[in-house]
């Protein structure tokens, strides 16, 4: 109780919240665009290069091999657990199924961020090398999804397409600052360490605020989110944040990290396969699965998610 508190009151959801609740007032209020890119490419680089510092700290080690393996195994398998739900239960067909999945077996960026702050400023610290599973987990989905989709005809893969996967802007930034980081060491990251580390809480409750608007809105205006497909948003990141807490677990990692594993795991991203969705399956509903992602399991995970998933973890933690 005092976990879910603590996240609740935190200030970073709190603007989330207030972001949200200005959309569903019909409020004017918006982040421009411009300023809105500056944040999350802000986000992006310091927690590449915090994460490559603390890797440089305490070196490359088997924590990071297991957790890496165990990352874009759960990437790649979540799709086909998800697809026969969407397909079943949501009522949808095997296209958009595949495209969802897509976005279920990917990560969301800002749900780890938020998770990494929330969780470090109650000293639930998370390895600095899951920055390393988050970018890994970015891709093996989105092949995943197309698998799906595609299964009986059509080319499934694509030069454009992976030249969009592989060179996405945020897995760019995320690799690059992450490397540069490892580089650079505690010594080359303390002159700038009072912009990335500093100013972290102040950019991330702005760039949260942006995101509630977003979120709201977008559940406001689709016509095709139904009753059935908004729960299974809800019902997706528990199933796979439980499996990601628990996976993390049984390969020994720290609870904080298996934690950072379940976020990760239970969250849908709404940047990088929206993009290659838009270029390989242009005949899938993007209101739904950007409903479904940002609208539905991204306020979740931002509000309860990530405290259950720490939950989850001391329990596990205590158990095995």
């Amino acid at each position: 109780m005092d976990q879910l508190s603590t996240t609740l009151l935190s200030a970073p959801v709190l603007f989330f919240v207030l972001g949200a609740l200005a959309a569903a007032a019909r409020s004017d209020l918006t982040i421009p665009e411009t300023i809105a890119k500056g944040l999350s490419l802000y986000l992006m680089v310091a927690i590449g290069l915090k994460g490559g510092v603390e890797v440089a700290k305490a070196g490359i080690g088997p924590d990071l091999v297991a957790a890496l393996a165990t990352g874009i195994v759960l990437s790649a398998a979540i799709p086909f657990l998800v697809a026969p739900v969407l397909m079943r239960i949501g009522r949808i067909d095997r296209t958009n199924a595949g495209a969802v999945a897509a976005h279920y077996g990917s990560v969301s960026v800002v749900t780890f961020v938020t998770a990494s702050q929330v969780y470090g400023n109650s000293g639930f610290a998370i390895a600095g090398f899951m920055v390393a599973v988050l970018a890994a987990m970015e891709t093996p989905a989105i092949l995943s999804g197309l698998l799906i989709a595609r299964r009986g005809g059509g080319t499934i893969f694509s030069r454009n397409l992976m030249r969009e996967v592989l060179f996405n802007g945020s897995v760019v930034l995320l690799v690059g600052s992450f490397v540069i980081g490892i580089v650079i060491g505690p010594g080359g990251f303390g002159p700038i360490s009072p912009l990335f580390q500093a100013g972290f809480t102040g950019v991330l409750c702005l760039f949260l605020l942006d995101m509630g608007l977003i979120a709201m809105r977008r559940i406001l205006q689709t016509r095709a989110l139904t009753l059935r497909l908004a729960a299974l948003g809800v019902a997706f990141p528990l199933v796979n944040g439980s499996l990601g807490v628990l996976a993390g677990t049984l390969i020994g990692l720290d609870a904080p990290s298996a934690a950072a594993l379940g976020v990760l795991a239970g969250s849908a991203s709404y940047i990088a396969v929206p993009a290659a969705m838009r270029l390989s399956l242009p005949q899938a509903d993007a209101g739904l699965y950007l409903a479904l992602s940002l609208g539905v399991t991204f306020p979740f995970n931002i509000v309860l998610g990530i405290p259950l998933f720490r939950w989850i973890a001391e329990r596990l933690g205590v158990m095995l």
